[in-house]
């Protein structure tokens, strides 16, 4: 599985991410991709949604955003309790 999504700034400039996950919210229908970089002195994940094509949006929504960080919890204690 290809694990990398390249994203296109403002700029022009390209940016290689590290796909962490994806899920469905079965409440809203809305699917999310969580990404990070691949600078280890970077943890900073942003959170997506997107669509069939494959049409990225910045989740800027709070109750997204919450649906979203603890998908990213569980997440974490799943990576961290397989260690």
């Amino acid at each position: 599985m290809d694990n990398t999504i390249t994203l296109i700034d403002e700029t022009g400039q390209e940016h290689d991410l590290q796909i962490l996950f994806t899920f469905d919210n079965e409440e809203t229908g809305r699917k999310f991709v969580l990404v990070t970089s691949f600078d280890e002195d970077d943890d900073e994940v942003l959170a997506f949604s997107y669509d069939e094509e494959g049409n990225l949006d910045l989740v800027e929504d709070e109750e997204e955003l919450e649906a979203c960080a603890e998908m990213l919890q569980l997440y974490n204690e799943g990576f961290h309790g397989q260690e």
